[in-house]
């Protein structure tokens, strides 16, 4: 098993120390485009009229791809870490982007009615109602960026010591070593499994009132099919005495 874990010394890291690196390198870009979606989300909340071109802007910045925004950086950050998180943090824009919109204009509007008469301001009804309401649809989209993050970070050794476990994949090639490249893949695999798990799992810590699949279910039925009615006794037809009352 030593051969799928021993490293070269070129890469200048431990299995454990690219771990960390490509987590780095995912993760923080993902933390930036949340950042700059929010209040650009907010925007076009309020000014339905800009969401149609910030839409078209980030898909067209998405459509690049990340070896041409690599050679157009490096003139300017160099092969560092810097060039490899900026395209990251670009791509993220047009997955966070519309799953905030989404999930904020999902908010009902007795909901916002109720947060208005409190005397709650645009910013704070942002914040307070409408942010927390929309936690479901934010996440999805949160999860679908950073699994996309963790399998783009390994391009980034094309421009030299920056792929984190992407560099295996490269390295194992070079060396001519299978044991690498299985190690590569798999570990990208499973790092975006974790990453995922734990993000649906703070999810439901900070959405309690969403069902659970186990809690959907009453007394055996399942949640497709509706619960039997309880059955009322027939009405009998009415005695002379009754009638005589």
């Amino acid at each position: 098993m030593s051969e799928y874990f021993t490293i070269p010394s070129d890469l200048q890291h431990s299995y454990l120390g690219l771990i960390g690196l490509h987590l780095r390198e995912a993760l923080l870009p993902v933390l930036f485009g949340m950042l700059i979606a929010l209040p650009v989300a907010q925007l076009c909340v309020r000014f339905k009229w800009i969401y149609s071109p910030v839409l078209w802007v980030t898909t067209v910045l998405y459509a690049i791809p990340s070896l041409a925004f690599f050679v157009v950086l490096i003139d300017y950050t160099g092969a560092t870490e810097t060039t490899v998180m900026i395209p990251l943090t670009v791509y993220s824009l047009v997955l966070l982007v519309p799953a905030i919109v989404d999930g904020v204009r999902s908010v009902p509007e007795e909901t916002m009615a109720a947060a208005t008469a409190m005397g709650l301001g645009p910013g704070r009804r942002y914040l307070q109602v409408q942010l927390p309401i929309a936690v479901p649809a934010i996440f999805a989209g949160l999860r679908v960026a950073a699994v996309s993050s963790i399998s783009l970070v390994s391009v980034g050794a094309l421009i030299g010591n920056q792929g984190a476990l992407g560099n295996l994949l490269t390295d194992g090639m070079f060396y001519h070593r299978t044991p690498l490249v299985v190690t590569s893949v798999v570990s990208i695999a499973v790092l975006g499994m974790a990453v995922d798990g734990v993000l649906v799992l703070i999810r439901m810590l900070l959405t309690p009132w969403m069902p659970r699949g186990g809690q959907a279910r009453r007394k055996g039925v399942p949640l497709s099919e509706p619960a039997e009615p309880t059955p009322r006794p027939a009405p009998t037809a009415p005695t002379l005495k009754d009638a005589a009352r």
